[in-house]
Order: C-alpha cells, then structure tokens, then sequence
C-alpha cells in the first residue's frame, strides 16, 4: 500500500459512491477491501493532515489502502468530484502508520449498490 483514501460523507450510501468513482472516473487502484471507519476518527483525521478546523462533521467513514501513491492520487482526485470529502493520506503523515497497523481491524465496507440490494429483498 502505498497511501490511504479516508471518504467522509452525510450518509454510508455517498461514501459508497464516492468510492466506486475512485474506481471508475479516477482509475486509482485498491490494495485492499474498503474499510468502515468511525466517523469521529475520520473527522480528527482531517484535521491532523489537513491541519484546519472540522467545518461539520460526518456522518459516515471509511478508509481504503491505495495502490497508487499520494501524489498521483492527489492528482486524479482533482479531476472527479465524488459526492464525498476523500483525504489522501501518505506515508509523509504522522497518522499514516497508524492507519496501516489498525486497518486490519476495521470492518469491510458493504459495497452493493442501491440496485442490488433491492435484488436481495
């Protein structure tokens, strides 16, 4: 792994989303399962990397280890606007080393869409 993308949104299904753009319209590549995040965590995270004040928080979380590096990532994030706030964190964050000792411990995002969870109803 080689960076982190934290997704911060209102609600799990713009989390969802904003992952799935990632994929799709940012080419990044995933290492690793989406993880559930604690919200709270995911707020304190933005502001330890991004070292501003917490506009308002989230209501949803979730972390996903990147194949690509922070930079490139970086880059291809400004070029799509997923429905969710998405941190890069790199290994240059003090937060960096954390993430990758707890990630493991983290539950797996749920990714179906809203479509397939009307096919398992």
């Amino acid at each position: 792994m080689k960076s982190f993308a934290v997704i911060r949104a209102d609600s799990s299904s713009k989390v969802n989303i904003a992952l799935r753009d990632l994929v799709r319209y940012g080419h990044m590549s995933f290492d690793d399962s989406p993880k559930e995040m604690d919200p709270r965590k995911a707020d304190s995270l933005l502001v330890d990397v991004m070292h501003t004040n917490l506009k308002s928080p989230c209501g949803s979380a979730a972390v996903v280890p990147l194949g690509d590096h922070a930079s490139s990532a970086i880059g291809r994030l400004k070029k799509i606007h997923p429905p969710a706030h998405v941190i890069i964190v790199s290994p240059q964050h003090s937060i960096f080393s954390k993430l990758a000792r707890d990630i493991d411990d983290l539950p797996e995002m749920d990714l179906r869409s809203q479509e397939d969870e009307e096919d398992f109803e």
